[in-house]
């Protein structure tokens, strides 16, 4: 404890980043009931956090191994990060990351004198194959987390904001994927102030420390969530968990649509726009207010990065409401019969705004509907579900159903009664021109596309809605080809809105 303390007040951080503001948000703590701060590493020359762990880093190596150079894999803000601290020490830095690293990223990276290798479609690949290049190249490897000199560098942030904030602090709330922001800062907040809550947040799909703190032991996730990139880690890292074991109070999952309200928060309180690695911890204290009915506390939390790709601002607005408990979707069997919209419309959803609304005639007798609601809260989504029931309409609250609001509902109506033996399928496609290519050799002579939908998010993995049509007894080889083929994916054939709607 005593070491790694030492290390942040003796961290060479400044040398590079800044010492970021501490802000009020004055309208959403007046809308929270709660003294909100916002600790807003969005603002470093990177616009991330990663600058301080990096440059500490590679501050401290000896004069022969800054002869070495320094190497890293990572498709975001760690390389930049690097790239950042290298240039600045005058090092020759060498950054590998995935083939599916967006272009920006890329681009940044290299304007910093960096060089870069893109290889493999994830970055377990690219990781792989600069382990390789540290044999061949002799270079040092910095690691992203799992470090003690990056962890100090992290865990200046807390003692920027002990500094800025003296007085009451009730708690924290900090980004977590492999550990390093939230370990530095926890040591060094129990350290001196032991009664302030440090409270992690993480994705539900990338939940390496909650999962292992949990188990009492480090555990390696399967698969990780795309969409908060900067904190997808399978592993989170041996140094970072036994200091987060000792030092953190509890960590909290927030789901995507929760996550989205939270970069809308940060937006309307700042102006500005995280990425969503970077509202994690805003998402996380409006939970935590949520679920503990919290009233009058001093919350901070920490805005990690601001590496924002434009494109992924329309997939943000689209499930921010489900987020806040503004919206409800529903699938609701109505009679096909002349006035029965009119009469849903009249009789049930009365002065509620409609979000959205997506209807196709399936057959004489009934129709299905996908619908939207305006909602003030989650208990108004239970309640228009139960009026629904009780009014004589079979329906299917589908709110939290995820097929449902990436796929389905730009879907509604594609019924064919020529598919024999179809399967559903959801992949995460890296976004490189052959993906496609490479998933229609893997199932080539062997299985029938019945259905294709995809959508992007501005990530560098898209979202695809596949259907295959399968013969029977054909399941075991078809499981070998897709788990060969190395992309992330998830059956869907017993999903409720599949059967309604497609």
């Amino acid at each position: 404890m005593l070491k790694i303390f030492k290390q942040i007040l003796t961290s060479r951080v400044y040398e590079a980043a800044i010492e970021t503001p501490l802000e009020e948000a004055a309208a959403l703590s007046l809308k929270m009931n709660n003294r909100i701060l916002l600790k807003r590493e969005d603002k470093q020359p990177v616009f991330s956090f990663k600058i301080r762990g990096a440059y500490n880093k590679i501050a401290h190596l000896t004069p022969k191994e800054r002869e070495k150079g320094v190497i890293t894999a990572s498709a975001g803000n760690h390389a930049q990060g690097v790239a950042f601290a290298a240039k600045k020490l005058g090092i020759d830095s060498l950054i590998v990351m995935p083939e599916t690293t967006p272009g920006i990223k890329v681009e940044a990276v290299e304007n910093f004198g960096s060089k870069v290798v893109l290889k493999g479609h994830n970055y377990s690949e690219a990781a792989d194959h600069m382990q390789s290049l540290v044999k061949e190249t002799g270079m040092v490897f910095i690691h992203p987390f799992d470090d003690e000199l990056v962890i100090a560098g992290q865990g200046t942030v807390a003692d920027e904001l002990l500094r800025q904030n003296p007085g009451r602090l009730d708690a924290v709330f900090i980004p977590v994927g492999g550990g390093g922001l939230i370990s530095g800062m926890a040591a060094y907040i129990k350290t001196l102030r032991p009664k302030i809550k440090v409270i992690g947040v993480e994705p539900a799909d990338s939940d390496g420390m909650y999962q292992s703190l949990a188990a009492g032991k480090k555990v390696s996730l399967d698969s990780v969530g795309i969409f908060a990139d900067g904190v997808a880690v399978r592993d989170v890292g041996d140094l970072t968990f036994e200091l987060s074991r000792q030092f953190v109070d509890d960590i909290i999952r927030v789901t995507t649509d929760e996550l989205c309200g939270g970069i809308k928060a940060i937006y309307q309180a700042t102006r500005s726009i995280v990425e969503p690695a970077g509202g994690l911890g805003v998402a996380g204290l409006l939970k935590y207010i949520h679920d503990n009915d919290t009233k009058n506390s001093t919350l901070v939390a920490v805005n990690s990065g601001a590496n924002m790709n434009f494109e992924r601002l329309r997939y943000v607005a689209e499930r921010t409401l489900i987020g806040e408990k503004q919206e409800a979707l529903f699938a609701v069997t109505i009679p096909e019969k002349r006035g029965s919209l009119k009469a849903f419309c009249k009789d049930i959803v009365r002065n509620r705004n409609i979000t959205e609304f997506n209807y196709r005639l399936s057959n004489r007798k009934q129709a299905h509907i996908f619908v939207g609601i305006s909602i003030q809260n989650e208990q108004e989504r239970f309640s228009f579900g139960e009026r629904l029931t009780l009014s004589g309409y079979k329906n299917l609250d589908i709110t939290d159903n995820d097929l449902a609001k990436t796929h389905i509902r730009y879907m509604v109506g594609g019924r064919s009664g020529a598919v024999v033996g179809e399967r559903i399928f959801r992949f995460w496609f890296p976004e490189t021109p052959k993906a496609l290519t490479r998933f229609l050799e893997a199932t080539r002579g062997h299985h029938n596309i019945s259905l294709f939908h995809y959508r992007a998010q501005g990530g560098d993995f898209g979202r695809v809605l596949i259907g295959l049509e399968c013969s029977e007894g054909s399941d075991q080889e078809l499981k070998e080809r897709l788990d060969n083929l190395g992309y992330r994916y998830q059956e869907e054939t017993s999903n409720p809105v599949y059967e309604l709607f497609l």
